[in-house]
């Protein structure tokens, strides 16, 4: 596996270098200058964000709202093929009602599709249990079964949540202020159950469950719920549910890599299904795949160092930050 991500980052490297001077094919439509072209840098940002915070608990949509903005990626122009049409987002036959393509939907589009990356790089560290429960579906291994019915269970909230609300927040909640509001309120999460585990280590009360339960799990999959929201942070609620559920930090941070390898991959996949092929008609390939295979690589090391700092300094580390990111935006945009 590493030899094939050592491939693709290459490929990836490599279409950043100039390219010999030929006419492109006739027979297949380019996009023109759009309204703010994607630069190879910017996908490179956007990549290492997205690696960085994808399984930190400090929120990975709401780091790329921001790096959006500051990116000048968030104008609502209309973009246009190379014959003069407007680019659809959703076509009038959908039940969303139609709703034309821009810079702003495109790059939230790029955002979730190269987070494909950040879930190979859970696919490259834990791959022994995803394996395990490939082999549980079989009957081969009943702790990977075991594995694989909570992590379905804990799965299945957040996506019926998302399907039929994702659109709604899309269009109202993806905003800086949401993302401030969001950070606040989840460290103060962060500070209380930091508190409360602390309290019961204090007393003797340490943590025994090495798996979690059903109950458990759909537990963990109704916090899901509220990660949808901009700023949340899926892995903050599933590392504070294991909490609660009585795994230690350590098990509690594995499991949510591990959900949250289902949940990006299907939300990569979902994305990619409904509106990639315009994304990619804006974008081109080279860019996605370069802002994918630099995800990959940065989320692989931040995956262990994730888990180190939750060992050391637990939640408060991350709640720290989210506070003083919280003070920093809310200083730049409102003060």
């Amino acid at each position: 596996m590493q030899k094939h991500l050592f491939a693709i980052v290459f490929a990836a490297l490599a279409s950043m270098l100039p390219a010999q001077v030929a006419p492109p094919p006739t027979d297949i439509p380019l996009a023109p200058q759009p309204a703010a072209e994607l630069r190879a840098v910017d996908a490179v940002i956007l990549g290492v964000i997205e690696g960085l915070t994808e399984f930190l608990p400090v929120s990975s949509t709401g780091h790329l709202i921001i790096a959006k903005d500051l990116l000048r990626l968030n104008s609502n122009q209309v973009l246009f093929d190379s014959i003069g049409e407007p680019l659809w987002y959703r076509h009038a036959t959908s039940e969303h009602g139609s709703q034309l393509l821009t810079m702003n939907l495109a790059a939230d589009t790029y955002i979730l599709v190269i987070q494909f990356g950040a879930a190979a790089a859970v696919a490259i560290v834990y791959w022994s249990q995803l394996l395990s429960m490939i082999r549980g579906l079989f009957g081969r291994d009943p702790a990977g079964l075991r594995l694989l019915i909570t992590v379905a269970i804990a799965f299945v909230p957040a996506a019926v949540f998302g399907l039929l609300f994702h659109d709604w927040i899309d269009e109202n909640l993806y905003s800086v202020g949401t993302v401030i509001v969001a950070q606040v309120l989840g460290a103060m999460l962060m500070f209380y159950t930091e508190a409360w585990y602390a309290r019961r280590y204090l007393q003797g009360i340490l943590p025994e469950t090495k798996e979690l339960t059903p109950v458990a799990a759909a537990t963990v999959g109704l916090l899901q719920c509220v990660a949808i929201l901009p700023g949340t942070s899926r892995p903050m609620m599933a590392i504070v549910g294991g909490y609660f559920a009585g795994l230690d930090p350590r098990r509690a941070a594995e499991f949510s890599f591990i959900l949250g390898f289902v949940t990006v991959t299907a939300a990569s996949i979902y994305k990619s299904f409904r509106s990639g092929a315009a994304m990619i008609q804006v974008f081109g390939w080279p860019h996605v795949l370069l802002g994918g295979a630099v995800a990959a690589v940065v989320a692989a090391v931040c995956i262990r160092f994730t888990v180190h700092l939750l060992l050391r300094h637990g939640l408060n580390f991350f709640a720290w930050y989210r506070i003083a990111l919280a003070g920093a935006l809310a200083w730049h945009y409102y003060g």
